[in-house]
């Protein structure tokens, strides 16, 4: 046995017992004719003492330790006499009388601390490394704990788990896929799953009723922060339920994650329209810790001035900011330059000082009397010491993003968004179909088997663009953290969802023949929902990128830099796959 005890169990009741150690060198400290040794394992640190009067050779192997070498210790457990109350270990001590140097180490190209010196490339390329520290380690236990939670409570509520296959078939909605040739079918093709949608529907068909898996899913798509090329969904289904059953069962889910993780009790959550949260914050997943819902001020401004910016715009709407009339020029100039940046996309911000001695300052204050605008406070509620910023637009929906963009940015910028306050909500009532610049036509908004609106299926035909989804969307702090819908089992109703869609009879049939075919042997009733995973743990351990909550995960190019990854294939490969590359232009 290499350990009798691992680096953050012992106790000064353990004072005087004779233990075994191992780990790795934190950090050496050399004081007189004593050196200290911090050993670090995944469970804590402990201090080690290595004393030159009781053994002289064993001090002198102790000095030639390095960081991050992997050693064993045999020694007793003393108390300390200088006490480390940040230590879970900090009362004692361990006197060597045995170091065994398991494995040696090269230096670190990093320190392995919680406040590290390296960047994130370069941590990256070291990951193995960098899992070492604490605070990432951390996040880890955090996502086990959060899978065990999931899986019991899932588990109670009569689901069984179930894995898909890797290798399906691809598809041609939503994000492009991973496809993966086939050495024994030249030529053809499996595509890695975006989500187990059609096979976890096709588990409902055949009366499973309650279905969950941990899901792996690949989507090939642009990065950010909350997005990556693998990601990992707690994938859901259940037969014989509507909307509420999905979402308040999941709501429990959700508190008892809420409760277990973070000690934070979730109230009954609001449910939000799609068009409603769109009007009031641009946003389809919108941050309810503060304040600044959008005011429409189009008919507020009519009438009252000549300013052609605002007479020829669509749309115009404005948010209150509380407490900042006396932000300077400068800061108004770097509002400016944020909403025109091209993430943003705006012209131009207005901006009206209602400071706290009554008077008002505007930057259309030439095209508006000063009456015209403390109109414009009253409908905004505003009051002395606010600074309302207006943006305005010839599109109404792509003005009211940008609009809250600039709400999102003074959140930050008046730190309103603490990561330890979490504010949730659903999103339902979504639009079924979104029309697509890309493919110049109706896409499916979630996937093509979202039911729709039963009141609105008389629209399918003449009026797509106004069927609404039964849809759902779990959003926290201004992340949507997962969503699903009620699906189609009818199969003549998801011909219909086809044909608007664009897909020729024949098209249909060869992509999702399977399912068609399956729902004329009695399909159920059945519902819906996925969380990512990952999104739901970073959320959870206050982190910015779901990537700090990865083992392995890749930068923001999809790159996995301590693997190289992805790479050119050998020519024998590409070969035996019977597969030409062009070169990249």
């Amino acid at each position: 046995m290499y350990r009798t005890k691992t680096c953050g169990e012992l106790r000064l009741s353990d004072a005087g017992t004779e233990v075994t150690l191992a780990g790795w060198v934190q950090r050496t400290r050399k004081m007189g004719g004593m050196t200290f040794v911090d050993l670090r394992d995944r469970y804590g640190i402990t201090q080690l003492v290595f004393n030159e009067a009781n053994n002289e050779e064993l001090c002198e192997r102790c000095n030639k330790l390095g960081r991050e070498f992997c050693i064993q210790v045999k020694g007793t457990v003393s108390e300390r006499q200088s006490k480390n109350p940040k230590l879970g270990t900090g009362d004692i001590e361990v006197i060597a009388q045995e170091l065994n140097i398991l494995s040696p180490s090269l230096t670190p190209p990093f320190t392995i601390e919680d406040d590290t010196d390296g960047g994130d490339e370069l941590r990256m390329k070291y990951r193995y490394l960098d899992l070492r520290r604490a605070n990432v380690r951390k996040n880890m236990e955090l996502r086990h704990r959060m899978t065990i939670l999931i899986r019991n409570f899932l588990d109670r509520q009569n689901f069984i788990e179930v894995e898909t296959p890797i290798l399906i078939g691809s598809t041609p909605e939503g994000a492009r896929d991973f496809v993966v040739p086939s050495r024994m079918n030249p030529g053809q093709f499996y595509a890695l799953p975006q989500s187990p949608q059609t096979l976890k529907q096709l588990l409902m068909v055949a009366g499973f009723d309650r279905y969950f898996q941990i899901a792996k899913c690949f989507r090939d798509e642009d990065l950010r922060a909350d997005r990556q090329p693998e990601f990992t969904q707690i994938d859901c289904e259940m037969s014989y339920v509507d909307q509420d059953d999905v979402i308040d069962l999941f709501e429990e889910m959700a508190r008892v994650l809420f409760r277990e993780i973070r000690g934070v009790e979730i109230p009954k959550l609001q449910q939000m329209t799609w068009a409603d949260a769109m009007c009031r914050f641009g946003s389809d997943k919108p941050d309810l810790r503060f304040g600044m819902e959008f005011v429409e001020l189009k008919d507020a401004f009519k009438g009252k001035g000549e300013f052609s910016v605002f007479d020829e715009a669509a749309y115009i709407g404005g948010i209150c900011v509380p407490g900042c009339a006396d932000y300077s020029r400068k800061q108004l100039n770097e509002l400016t330059d944020f909403v025109k940046r091209p993430q943003v996309g705006a012209k131009g911000l207005v901006f009206i000082k209602y400071n706290t001695d009554g008077t008002v300052k505007s930057s259309i204050d030439k095209f508006y009397t000063p009456e015209a605008l403390n109109e414009i406070k009253e409908v905004m509620g505003a009051k002395d010491g606010d600074l309302v910023l207006i943006l305005s637009g010839d599109n109404v929906n792509k003005t009211r993003i940008q609009l809250c963009s600039l709400r999102l940015e003074m959140g930050d910028r008046l730190g309103l968004r603490d990561k330890n306050v979490f504010k949730c909500l659903w999103i339902i009532d979504f639009p079924l179909f979104e029309w697509s610049d890309e493919e110049q036509r109706l896409m499916a908004t979630h996937h093509p088997f979202t039911m729709p609106n039963p009141d609105d299926i008389p629209l399918l035909d003449e009026h797509p663009e106004q069927v609404r989804a039964k849809a759902y969307d779990f959003v926290c702090n201004g992340i949507e953290v997962g969503g699903g819908s009620i699906r189609i089992h009818d199969t003549q109703l998801q011909e219909r969802m086809f044909e608007v869609l664009g897909f020729t009879r024949e098209q249909a049939e060869a992509q999702f023949g399977f399912l068609m075919n399956a729902f004329k042997y009695g399909a159920p009733p059945h519902a819906g929902l996925a969380f990512g995973l990952d999104r739901f743990v970073s959320i959870l351990a206050g982190l910015d990128s779901i990537r700090d909550c990865i083992a392995f995960p890749k930068n923001n190019s999809g790159r996995d830099v301590m693997l190289d990854a992805p790479a050119p294939l050998d020519p024998k490969q590409l070969d035996e796959l019977q597969i030409s590359v062009k070169a990249p232009k």
